[in-house]
């Protein structure tokens, strides 16, 4: 009888979800472009955490892509190209044969000042 009870309760506990949404999905649907909406996304994920909405799995994995996500905000800022004075930088993550990457051109300028050694030697 006590594994009925807890299957009920289990039950109620999805009914329940089913009928308040977690916060932080309305804010995730909407999509993550500011600073402001994934501190308002992670502030709801703390509440929906709390108040039992999410569960720790999901927590947990929002987490990781928000830090995943905060990562390549580092990266874009560290290593991303200006398309336009004092604009935004934009990281190329992927590259066509027609552009080489920054790693590209410095293993070219080294092949050719390799070449240029042996020439004098």
């Amino acid at each position: 009888m006590a594994g009925k009870k807890s299957s009920g309760a289990k039950q109620d506990k999805k009914a329940t979800s089913r009928r308040n949404p977690p916060k932080s999905l309305g804010i995730a649907e909407k999509g993550i472009n500011t600073s402001q909406q994934f501190a308002a996304l992670m502030s709801a994920l703390m509440t929906d955490l709390l108040n039992g909405s999410v569960t720790p799995g999901i927590g947990n994995a929002t987490c990781n892509a928000g830090g995943k996500l905060l990562k390549m905000v580092e990266l874009n800022q560290k290593y991303g190209q200006a398309q336009v004075e004092n604009g935004l930088k934009n990281m190329q993550l992927v590259t066509s044969d027609d552009q080489p990457t920054a790693a590209s051109r410095r293993k070219k300028q080294a092949d050719a000042d390799a070449g240029e050694a042996k020439v004098e030697a």
